[in-house]
């Protein structure tokens, strides 16, 4: 059973993201930030309640301001989803996880170090130069669910 419910179209628009994303950091990298699509999507929580389809994450506007950078600057449309990144995709919607982003609902490029914390979330853990961020304790069970 799939970690949450999609269409063919939500693989395509997910695998554009996570190409848009991470390509630079490889297939582990893109898996990662496809992560913390779906555990947007599942976590039903924080910023994030009320979100049921993959468009509604990765087109969610926070602030003003849409929640991804490749969303932000149209980068995600410039390219053709290919075979592998729908694979990855894919393999996120149905089960895959894996820290230091399994729990993450956040990640962001610092092109620093890492802070601890982000919004007073706290740090998961770090993938080339991409840093995670989990729910703090007690906020976002559902985080931690599925």
């Amino acid at each position: 059973m799939p970690r949450v419910n999609y269409r063919s179209s939500d693989v395509d628009l997910m695998a554009r993201m996570m190409r848009a994303e991470a390509e630079g950091e490889g297939q582990q990298g893109m898996l990662y930030v496809g992560n913390v699509i779906v555990n947007r999507l599942v976590a039903n929580c924080l910023d994030f309640k009320g979100l049921r389809t993959v468009p509604q994450v990765i087109y969610q506007v926070q602030g003003g301001n849409f929640s991804f950078e490749a969303v932000q600057k149209g980068n995600v449309f410039y390219q053709r989803s290919r075979t592998a990144e729908r694979r990855l995709a894919k393999q996120n919607l149905d089960y895959w996880r894996d820290q230091p982003a399994k729990y993450a609902l956040w990640y962001f490029n610092p092109h620093a170090p890492c802070p601890p914390t982000w919004y007073d979330q706290p740090q998961s853990g770090q993938f080339k130069q991409h840093c995670f961020y989990e729910p703090k304790a007690g906020t976002c069970d559902s985080a931690y669910s599925g």
